[in-house]
């Protein structure tokens, strides 16, 4: 077995063409890919532009420019944090687990990161801190945006949602619309042609450099440093730019469909040839299919650490899913979390749908397909407040997991800047 192992062994020189195809000035690839980015400057002009984008004063400013009234509210949610009105850790183990919590140890290195999808609108953020301020519940550390980032430009969410987030000392990843979605493949339609969509949605031709082109965009003009990520060619693209020095994020989305450990060795092998001299990675996240087990994950876990990415790329995992349009209900991960929380370290509990007890009483329960609905159009159909109670019952999920770890002695990471470590 020694012997047969250690033919996959790869020689050094291997490199060297790799090497020589990465550094010809003639290779079209490559050409097209650094005219994209030169069109925003050297990294260094366009890390100071992202930079200076993602100032608070700088982001009021592009806020106040749309609407006003969401600059009271981010004066509101600030004046709320520095006067500490949202509950503290201490004091919510103290809720949850009343005298146990003097007794009882948590191990902050391997913490849960609480994370909720999809945050579509900025006016949930307020009604979401209300609620947690009232009952002493947790606002959620990681929130994930799917909803079409020119909207989003246009009647100030965008903004609005970046300095939030900042402000509460939650991680924020958006979706660019440079997606299969977009009409990026003119054969494909909607569920007539869904059996095209199976490894074929993505960015085709031109739309990977489009990919870099928005993400750059909205980098040095909004501050927005991670993005979700779809596609072998743009996971490509991102970890070049990376490389360049240009300090984007990215995280591997479930639509991707990494369901094994292989998969994953593959994804994170990438991510470790164009790392920098640090061991950092523009890949800081990988979320899992939810067909995925918990064995998976801790064979993966063991890749990643002999990998030193341990600390650099979070495995997310969804714990509850949209009640419509992508898995078959009930769907309910969060005994299994439990258990491979204590095995494997950086986890996010992903919360993107309801608890199935509460959904499956609700007259409009979530729905993925909502994710792509324009927003005049959920106004227009009366939907709003369905979709907004959708938005809070995976938040109220989040919190009940929350709770589970809690009582198991597992701590977790919610926002930051309101409730601490």
């Amino acid at each position: 077995m020694d012997e047969l192992q250690e033919l996959l062994k790869i020689p050094t020189d291997r490199l060297d063409p790799i090497n020589a195809l990465l550094l010809d000035a003639d290779t079209p690839a490559m050409k097209k890919f650094l005219a994209v980015v030169a069109k925003y400057g050297t990294p260094e002009e366009i890390n100071k532009k992202h930079a200076e984008a993602r100032k608070l004063d700088s982001l009021l400013k592009k806020v106040e420019a749309k609407n006003k009234d969401y600059v009271r509210d981010l004066k509101w949610l600030i004046r709320q944090r520095d006067e500490g009105a949202f509950t503290s850790v201490e004091a919510y183990r103290a809720k949850i687990l009343g005298n146990r919590a003097n007794t009882m140890k948590f191990d902050n290195g391997s913490a849960v990161t609480l994370e909720v999808s999809a945050l579509q609108y900025f006016p949930w953020i307020r009604l979401m801190c209300e609620k947690a301020i009232k009952e002493g519940s947790l606002i959620p550390g990681r929130f994930i945006a799917v909803r079409k980032m020119k909207e989003s430009e246009a009647d100030g969410d965008l903004p609005a949602i970046v300095a939030a987030l900042d402000i509460m000392g939650s991680s924020f990843v958006e979706t660019l619309d440079t997606k299969g979605t977009d009409g990026s493949n003119p054969h494909l339609g909607g569920p007539a042609t869904i059996a095209g969509y199976f490894g074929g949605i993505g960015q085709p031709n031109e739309h990977a450099l489009q990919w870099v082109d928005e993400f750059l965009r909205y980098y040095t003009q909004y501050g927005v440093q991670d993005v979700l990520n779809f596609n072998s060619g743009t996971i490509l693209l991102g970890l070049l730019l990376y490389r360049l020095g240009v300090n984007i994020h990215f995280k591997i989305s479930v639509f991707f469909g990494a369901d094994n450990p292989y998969s994953a060795l593959w994804i994170m092998t990438a991510a470790k040839l164009f790392s920098r001299a640090d061991g950092s990675s523009p890949l800081i996240g990988l979320n899992w299919s939810n067909s995925v087990d918990n064995r998976t994950m801790e064979i993966a876990a063991q890749i990643r650490k002999a990998l030193g990415f341990e600390n650099v790329i979070r495995f997310e995992h969804h714990i509850t899913e949209a009640w419509k349009s992508i898995v078959i209900q009930p769907y309910d991960r969060r005994s299994e979390l439990l258990d491979v929380a204590v095995l494997v370290a950086n986890i996010s509990a992903k919360h993107e749908g309801g608890d199935p007890e509460v959904e499956r009483t609700r007259a409009h329960p979530s729905d993925a397909l909502d994710y792509f609905r324009d927003k005049t159009e959920i106004i227009a159909s009366g939907d709003w407040d369905n979709l907004r109670l959708n938005f809070q019952d995976k938040v109220d999920a989040c919190e009940h997991t929350a709770q589970a770890l809690t009582k198991k002695g597992l701590s977790f990471i919610a926002a930051t800047r309101l409730h601490g470590r």
